[in-house]
């Protein structure tokens, strides 16, 4: 058993090592690679100019890969990570890995709060480029409180939660769509948005992004403990201690918040929650100690690297791309893994 442990953790360790490093080269490579070519030398010799001169640009390199494609990398890195912590959370809480993050309704709640700025026009001036994550993070936030009130109505249960997301994200995407119906030449921009894309946010909602992403990863990565407990079940989870009910209600706020701050910034990109957890727990097991840290490190890996896949074949949208990997592999976790998890 001893000798189990000790290579489970020697596994964890060689996936942020070598994902560091990973994470390093897939950011000099994700400088070189746009409509417009610079090589790895020239670009990163235009990122460490404009660093020094205190982001103040002077070239069209500097400008392309300090101001468009620098703050590509760190939206790729920030969603990345906290969407795989979201989708860890979600998965302990239900107890079931076959869900992702989107399934308390935050999604199609964003979307209706993006749309309905987009369609309507709430804001202008100075302020429109920060209005449009605002009227998304608040329709995430409504979503939800929506959701955890219909499922405490219900019971209260996992499954009384899941079923209240599906209705509330239901819901809301009838009232986007209604709008979108109302307002079709807005439809090419309004999809782009809906689809997911990691080319709006500036320097600024990338740090606003990052260090939300922090502040909830430190958090859930000490409740490390607590989200294992949660797997045994509110009476085993008493006897240890922990207030299960409570602990769950903490998470579920804390992935809502995350998931709703990402989908605020970038849109919506489906799957990765439930992707990359999945796979990280194939990996290094289910304990989330080691489950966090490894689906931390997986998470940014692995949009960052879907983001440089989308530029290749046209700038598409990152959303519909992670949906095209992750459809297949919902299917296979379903077939292989679904009965494991019927109760």
């Amino acid at each position: 058993m001893e000798s189990l442990v000790n290579r489970t953790k020697f596994r964890l360790l060689l996936i942020l090592v070598f994902g560091t490093l990973s994470l390093i080269g897939l950011f000099i490579y994700s400088l070189t690679v746009g409509s417009y070519n610079i090589g790895w030398y020239d670009a990163i010799s235009a990122f460490f100019s404009a660093v020094s001169n205190g982001g103040e640009t002077t070239t069209t390199e500097e400008r392309i890969v300090y101001l468009v494609r620098f703050p590509r990398f760190l939206a790729a890195v920030g969603v990345g990570i906290g969407l795989a912590i979201a989708g860890v959370i979600m998965q302990a809480v239900v107890r079931n890995p076959l869900v992702d993050p989107y399934i308390t309704g935050v999604s199609s709640g964003a979307s209706f709060g993006a749309v309905s700025f987009m369609m309507l026009g709430f804001m202008s001036g100075t302020m429109a480029v920060y209005a449009l994550p605002i009227s998304a993070f608040i329709g995430a936030v409504a979503a939800f409180f929506i959701t955890i009130g219909v499922s405490e109505a219900s019971g209260g249960r996992p499954i009384t939660f899941v079923l209240s997301g599906v209705i509330v994200g239901f819901a809301f995407s009838s009232l986007t769509n209604i709008l979108v119906v109302e307002n079709p030449d807005q439809l090419k921009g309004v999809l782009f948005w809906m689809f997911g894309s990691l080319t709006a946010p500036d320097l600024t909602q990338c740090a606003i992004l990052l260090f939300v992403v922090a502040i909830i990863g430190a958090i859930v990565l000490l409740y490390a403990r607590e989200l294992n407990v949660i797997l045994l079940g509110e009476e085993q989870g008493s006897q240890l201690g922990v207030n299960v009910r409570k602990v769950k209600l903490l998470m579920m706020v804390l992935s809502s918040i995350v998931t709703a701050v990402c989908v605020a910034f970038t849109g919506v990109i489906a799957f990765l929650g439930l992707i990359v957890p999945h796979m990280a727990r194939m990996l290094v097991g289910g304990d989330h100690r080691l489950l966090l840290p490894a689906s931390i490190i997986i998470g940014a890996n692995f949009l960052l690297a879907t983001d440089i896949l989308c530029r290749f074949i046209g700038d598409l949208p990152i959303g519909a791309i992670v949906s095209l990997i992750g459809a297949p592999f919902f299917g296979y976790l379903l077939i292989r893994r679904g009965k494991e998890y019927s109760n």
